[in-house]
């Protein structure tokens, strides 16, 4: 089993930054990928990007590779999603995810085993 907590959402002013955090715990951190994942109110949810915690391989969605930056810090089982110069684009529900087996780069929102509860981000102008 492995349990997700997001924290570090909020309303963040367009063009400001901001840093999404994903607390892990249960299983070996490093033994399975962690993704970011955000459904946008009427839209289904997507992936954004993924991290191999054992090798520190990282995968993005191309049409965030420019703001987003997915990180982790294998000490305190953490995973980070950080946000440079958002706009109304980012705004969503931020989820992070698991998969007990698969890879960082096959995953999909179908794939995930383990979801958090998922952290809000607004953008205001």
């Amino acid at each position: 089993q492995v349990q997700l907590v997001e924290s570090g959402g909020g309303s963040v002013q367009a063009g400001d930054s901001l840093r999404l955090s994903c607390a892990a715990s249960g299983r070996t951190f490093n033994s399975y990928p962690i993704g970011w994942f955000r459904q946008a109110p009427g839209k289904e949810r997507e992936i954004v990007a993924t991290t191999n915690c054992s090798t520190g391989a990282t995968y993005y969605t191309d049409s965030v590779t420019a703001r987003l930056t997915i990180s982790r810090d294998n000490a305190i089982t953490t995973v980070y999603l950080q946000m440079n110069s958002p706009t109304a684009v980012n705004a969503a529900v931020y989820y992070c995810a698991a998969v007990g087996i698969g890879t960082a780069q096959g995953m999909y929102v179908g794939s995930c085993n383990f979801w958090g509860q998922g952290t809000q981000v607004a953008i205001y102008s």
